[in-house]
């Protein structure tokens, strides 16, 4: 008995991917694109500068205590032997940009008290000049002087 050999037959894979391709371009022509997220139009709330000027000035009151505490409009603020003054002078920075969005100068009043030392008042000013302040007074004396 003759063996017969059968020929191994092979997998031709050109043509594979030639179809392949044809149904991936068949897909993406005849496929309907997908339409974006139309935007809302609708604006988040934030600063807004008015059309006209307010007759109104924004003013604050800086008091200097005894010890070197800092004081804005009756809330204290940073540590009375901080130099640096930075919960003050982000305040100041917020006070100013709100009172140019109000088209409106910004004043700043300080009250010293008669014993609080020259440095202290100078580290203030530094921080007003510092956040764009320019509109800053001191206060008249409040004592009994006679």
């Amino acid at each position: 008995m003759k063996r017969t050999e059968h020929p191994q037959i092979e997998l031709q894979i050109a043509p594979m991917i030639d179809v392949c391709f044809l149904l991936l371009f068949f897909y993406i022509l005849t496929s309907k694109p997908v339409k974006p997220e139309a935007d809302m139009s609708m604006t988040l709330p934030g600063t807004v500068a008015q059309e006209e000027s307010l007759d109104i000035p924004d003013e604050q009151r800086i008091a200097i205590q005894d010890n070197g505490q800092i004081v804005l409009n009756d809330l204290a603020l940073d540590k009375p032997d901080d130099k640096n003054l930075p919960a003050l002078l982000s305040t100041l920075k917020r006070f100013r940009e709100s009172s140019e969005a109000n088209k409106s100068q910004a004043l700043i009043t300080l009250d010293v008290s008669d014993t609080a030392t020259h440095q202290r008042v100078v580290d203030v000013l530094n921080a007003c000049a510092e956040a764009g302040i320019q509109g800053v007074t001191f206060a008249g004396a409040t004592g009994d002087e006679e």
